[in-house]
């Protein structure tokens, strides 16, 4: 089940980063790097 969930955990990740890496205007990047933070911390079982 813990491999499901980090599974799900990553592809949003991935999805982010993409978003990130494509998007021009600063705030946006921004607000996507603020999303990251949870989900890395997700990513290495820290809540």
């Amino acid at each position: 089940m813990t491999y499901i969930y980090l599974g799900i955990t990553l592809y949003i990740f991935v999805l982010v980063i993409l978003n990130l890496l494509e998007e021009k205007e600063f705030f946006s990047q921004l607000n996507a790097a603020l999303v990251l933070i949870p989900l890395i911390l997700r990513l290495f079982m820290i809540k």
